[in-house]
């Protein structure tokens, strides 16, 4: 009646360290085999679903060349083709890691400067977040027999 995934991020946290395991997306350097393997995970996930029934899954986003690169979107994309629906989309804070404040200071220097005017006696300051969050979409299978036209806004658009 539920899946619950937190499925690995492409080459930022590796799952198996010490052998090679066949399907591991945690290995996976390209985005687009990234991608595609989680097309098949949600293909799955769709398929031994009961109809009326849940699929959440938590992933973040990450940045490469000090860009922004929504990962989780294009996973959320992926799930969508598959025929789920997008019943919610929760943020999840992420506690007790390395912030994107810390690890980027100089984009945050930055930010600063031209985001808005520092308080005094602050060494950083923005009104913005970085990457802080992880998303959890909680998707949603249809019935058979359902009309899924009003719902045309939370599924797979072109």
């Amino acid at each position: 009646d539920l899946i619950a995934t937190h499925p690995p991020y492409a080459t930022i946290i590796p799952y198996s360290r010490k052998k090679e395991v066949e399907g591991d997306l945690s290995k996976v350097y390209k985005l687009e085999e990234y991608l595609e393997g989680m097309h098949q995970v949600a293909k799955e996930s769709y398929r031994v679903l009961k109809p009326g029934k849940y699929c959440a899954i938590l992933i973040g986003d990450t940045r490469k060349c000090r860009h922004y690169v929504p990962i989780a979107f294009r996973v959320m994309m992926e799930f969508l083709k598959a025929g789920f629906i997008l019943k919610e989309d929760v943020i999840k804070m992420q506690w007790n890691m390395k912030t994107t404040r810390q690890k980027w200071s100089g984009l945050v220097e930055t930010s600063d400067a031209y985001w808005g005017e520092k308080p005094e006696g602050k060494k950083y300051w923005t009104d913005f977040l970085l990457i802080l969050h992880e998303h959890l979409f909680i998707f949603r299978k249809p019935k058979p027999d359902e009309d899924t036209s009003k719902y045309k806004y939370s599924m797979k658009w072109t």
